[in-house]
């Protein structure tokens, strides 16, 4: 099956049976193994990419889905000059990255969360991330990587706000 759909910004036709996962497209054909196989079953969370903005289990979705959506994977989050993105700065800042295999889905999940609710308190932190296992963290480091970004990017905001009023 063919299937025309955005990935990580760019444009990209491929040709995968129609019933392979996403998983095993981004892993074994595109060769994008930040993407991690935990369960294959949507269990674990670890194969979590943002699909359209929403955080979903990559081992779910099947190529026959892919036709127009955006897909953005751990490699996706970088910015433009190749550098780590703010939230995967705070992850590493906060010592949140311990084995690493849940950590691409985490720093995605919490994408996730951030693009949604910009001020999570951390229930909400918890609550956004609960769909990914890590057994190595005990999850209070990725809560404060999170809730840092958040308080980092109100405040890049304000400050935004307050230069472009000045311009104005």
């Amino acid at each position: 099956m063919k299937s025309e759909f955005t990935l990580n910004g760019k444009t990209i036709k491929v040709e995968a049976p129609e019933r392979m996962s996403l998983l095993s497209l981004l892993r074994e054909q595109l060769w994008l193994t930040g993407t991690k196989c935990g369960c294959d079953t949507g269990d674990c969370g670890v194969c979590s990419i943002l699909f359209d903005g929403k955080l979903v289990y990559s081992c779910l979705v099947p190529v026959s889905e892919l036709e127009g959506h955006q897909i953005i994977t751990i490699e996706g989050l970088q910015k433009a000059d190749g550098k780590l993105s703010d939230l995967q700065e705070s992850f590493l800042r906060n010592g949140a990255v311990q084995c690493g295999y849940c950590i691409p889905s985490m720093i995605l999940a919490g994408e996730a969360l951030l693009l949604q609710n910009p001020n999570p308190t951390r229930g909400e932190i918890r609550e956004g991330i609960s769909s990914v296992l890590c057994r190595c963290t005990g999850y209070q480091q990725i809560i404060d990587a999170i809730e840092e970004t958040a308080r980092k990017r109100k405040a890049q905001s304000k400050n935004q706000a307050e230069k472009d009023m000045e311009s104005a």
